[in-house]
């Protein structure tokens, strides 16, 4: 991944380990930049804040490599182009202005296309996330996830079913409460239906009619012009010869062009042939016209007469014919809608009923599955405190119903008692710490303290990330206010972690820093007045001073450069025995 004026970062390159990569440096120098970068890469929101001071932009650029399933299908949706080793390259660019560019194997594509395939990807876990699983709709969400299909089958139908249910019992509400109106509403559109069919209009009638009332209004007129047309065309229908009209006059230059010596003259006669066809076309048709003209005072008054009935129509429903047809139309579909009958509410309401007993039968389902899944769940996560220096302590999940308020719109009937039906359940989730046999369990915002509550939550996150499908999983000081052995603990718990996905650590602990495969440094420097940062890959000499210096909290000394490497030595070996052992840890799926 690459930087570039991202906060006090100048410009970096980090080259991350396939396995166990650790961030440090101290307190200011920049170490959360490495996080917000993942975060814009992978499509989070984009502040204007954040660039670094004096520049117009700041560039995050990341390289993808091994894409396949899911992640593949959102490259290539986005028409991207892999690298010649089949890498696939991300950019996202951030403006001073607020507005961000993103970029996915050389091709522009909306900023959530790198959302969709980060989801695929990364999944970054901080001490906003360890505060999110405080509350208990998240609780209930960590449950779902690491239960997978078992529960997510059943919530989908719970999803499904409930929206119907919900959708049902809106619509016998709103038709029993808005019977009166809707009755008139239906009355109105009713007669309306009926007027309209007993006038039974026919599409684009009212042109048509307006037509013809034009030719019976002024048949003696058009009469008197088909008349004298057809005379100037055909001539005198007595024959006589001083009204020849256009036909004859043209057969008559027929005749003298036919005996003329001159072939230029001759060559004319067939172009006039062709003139007397046409005009004999017209002649016929100006024939027929006048056939059938039709003056009867009676017919125009029908015309007239059927006008009138379309016209009463046209003004209550629509402009004209074909609109009063389609609001017939609409009129009858909104008439099915519209049915307020004692039997249309009686088949809503046994609907609605038939959709409660279901529903009732997916949420208890639900819980029973969601109740197996939190025992499975509170068991691997007090397996993980016990190697985090809380062998006493375990962890209790509980799963229970959520009774209805008065009121509420969505109460359901489950085994008899009243529940709250949400979005995801009937069952509210609640995290419980024992802190020792025999203590009272209680909620882990109030029975561990600051150390221990991140300690509880690093423990859900590893047994998580073993169900989790991204193969890249980045934690940021979710080790905060741990130290000594525990924080020991941690760095191995992460470091086995890597076996079966990428890991990148931001961290401020030795101890943590110590198992990584490669261990990146966060330098910060000031030159001319000028603050920026840089990132850096420590060779093995300067990993030892940066241990010491975490250790001691200052520059390294003889005394904390053998701790460092001590501390190092251990990490190595238990690393080591591990390879040699070829076993993942219990629980860990291999890629």
């Amino acid at each position: 991944m690459r930087i570039q004026d991202l906060g006090v970062i100048d410009e970096a390159t980090l080259e991350l380990h396939p396995g166990f990569t650790v961030v440090t440096g101290e307190t200011g120098a920049g170490k959360t930049m490495v996080v917000t970068g993942l975060h814009l890469l992978s499509g989070g929101r984009a502040e204007a804040s954040r660039i670094r001071s004096g520049k117009t932009k700041a560039v995050v650029e990341g390289r993808f490599e091994g894409l396949a399933g899911p992640a593949a299908t959102v490259a290539a949706d986005a028409g991207a182009d892999p690298e010649d080793d089949g890498s696939l390259i991300a950019l996202r660019t951030v403006n001073t202005d607020g507005r961000s560019r993103a970029h996915l194997g050389g091709r522009s594509v909306p900023v959530g296309v790198l959302s969709d395939l980060a989801e695929q990807l990364i999944a970054v876990h901080g001490q906003n996330d360890q505060l999110r699983l405080l509350r208990p709709a998240e609780q209930r969400a960590v449950i779902d996830r690491f239960a997978g299909d078992a529960v997510g089958a059943i919530l989908t139908d719970y999803h499904r079913v409930r929206a119907e249910w919900i959708s049902v019992s809106e619509e016998l509400t709103d038709r029993t409460r808005r019977a009166k109106e809707m009755a008139r509403e239906a009355e109105i559109l009713r007669q309306g239906v009926e007027e309209i069919t007993a006038v039974d209009p026919k599409p684009g009638e009212d042109v048509d009619l307006v037509d013809q009332a034009r030719r019976l209004a002024d048949a003696d007129q058009l009469r008197e012009a088909a008349t004298g047309a057809s005379y100037a065309v055909s001539g005198s229908p007595d024959g006589d010869p001083d009204v020849p009209g256009a036909l004859g006059l043209i057969g008559e230059a027929q005749r003298r062009l036919a005996g003329a010596e001159d072939p230029r003259l001759r060559e004319l006669e067939p172009r006039l042939a062709e003139a007397a066809v046409l005009l004999t076309d017209v002649g016929s048709e100006l024939t027929a016209y006048l056939d059938s003209l039709d003056a009867d005072p009676a017919v125009l008054e029908q015309v007239l007469a059927r006008q009138a009935e379309l016209k009463v129509i046209t003004r209550k429903y629509a402009a004209d014919v074909d609109g009063v047809l389609a609001w017939a139309r609409d009129a009858v579909d909104k008439l099915a809608g519209l049915d307020t009958s004692e039997e249309a509410l009686a088949e809503l309401a046994a609907r609605k009923t038939a959709l409660a007993q279901q529903l009732a039968g997916i949420a208890v389902s639900l819980t029973a599955a969601r109740s197996k899944a939190a025992e499975e769940l509170a068991k691997a996560v007090t397996d993980e405190l016990s190697g985090l220096a809380m062998g006493q302590a375990s962890i209790q999940i509980a799963v229970r119903p959520r009774p209805a308020d008065a009121g509420d719109p969505v109460a359901l009937e489950v085994a008899g008692e009243l529940l709250h039906a949400g979005t995801d359940g009937v069952d509210d989730v609640e995290l419980l710490l024992v802190a020792h046999d025999g203590a009272q369990p209680l909620p882990v915002h109030k029975g561990a303290s600051g150390g221990e509550l991140s300690r509880v939550m690093l423990a859900i996150e590893v047994v998580l990330a073993h169900s989790d499908p991204v193969p890249t999983l980045v934690f940021d000081e979710v080790d905060a206010g741990v130290g000594g052995r525990a924080a020991v603990e941690i760095g191995r718990r992460l470091a086995r972690l890597s076996r079966s996905h990428q890991v990148i650590v931001v961290t401020h602990l030795a101890q943590v820093a110590a198992f990584a495969d490669r261990h990146l440094i966060v330098d910060k420097s000031a030159t001319g007045g000028v603050t920026r940062s840089d990132v850096r890959t420590l060779d093995d000499t300067n990993r030892v001073i940066e241990l010491a210096r975490m250790l001691a909290g200052m520059d390294s000394t003889e005394t904390g450069r053998a701790h460092a490497e001590e501390l190092l030595a251990v990490a190595e070996g238990e690393k080591h025995d591990w390879k040699l052992s070829g076993k993942p840890r219990p629980g860990t799926r291999r890629p």
